[in-house]
């Protein structure tokens, strides 16, 4: 474990809030966000991300990590998983007995990824411009304590999103969340087609824009 600690990571902010999204939503949290995404989903709220950001060890991350009273991290991005160490990090993480979520679009391979590690995967829907990128092969290393994210952009992501989770059987795989793009789509609207359809779903509207609207380290 030692040599890991030694190794970098690209991390644009480590910050503590509360957490905004998923079945944790409203647990104090502390946030990874690391650099750099392949993808650029129109509706993205962290482009800061995409570049810049500091090289820092997993022993430092760490380190600042036990300055906060939680046992709760989550790895977000920009896309986590473009850099080589991210796996090393969560291994460390894990080891430190805390309680990991990773933030992930799904558009690279999670299969050799720590079974105790939390995945959040974001199936881009045809209205976030990265449809294509989705790696639908991903769904089978999902577990059921593992949540698939869509975020709803108009009423045809609504119904590709249904189709999805029929055809992939994802009900019986995880956990699914239903978030609304705003403003481009009702969280109301959305949620009576929750409710219409009798969806086993999770509705969600993001908690850390509705304290904060978009202030970063937030």
């Amino acid at each position: 474990m030692t040599r890991l600690y030694n190794k970098t990571i690209r991390i644009s902010e480590i910050f503590y809030s509360l957490q905004g999204e998923t079945r944790f939503a409203g647990i104090p949290t502390v946030f990874i966000r690391l650099t750099g995404c392949p993808l650029r989903c129109h509706y993205c709220d962290t482009e800061y991300a995409f570049t810049g950001g500091s090289l820092l060890s997993i022993e430092h991350i760490i380190s600042k990590v036990n300055q906060y009273n939680t046992k709760y991290i989550t790895v977000t991005g920009g896309e986590p998983l473009a850099q080589d160490n991210t796996t090393d990090l969560l291994d460390c993480l894990v080891a430190a007995h805390y309680t990991v979520s990773l933030e992930t679009s799904g558009a690279i391979d999670i299969s050799s990824l720590n079974p105790k590690v939390i995945k959040i995967m974001d199936l881009k829907t045809p209205a976030s411009g990265e449809q294509s990128k989705n790696r639908y092969s991903n769904i089978r290393y999902l577990n059921p304590c593992d949540e698939v994210k869509f975020v709803i952009c108009n009423d045809d992501d609504y119904h590709w999103a249904k189709q999805i989770i029929h055809q992939y059987q994802l009900n019986e795989r995880c956990n699914i969340l239903f978030s609304p793009s705003t403003p481009q789509y009702s969280p109301r609207h959305l949620a009576e087609q929750i409710l219409n359809d009798q969806l086993a779903v999770r509705f969600q509207i993001q908690l850390h824009k509705i304290l904060w609207d978009d202030a970063r380290g937030r």
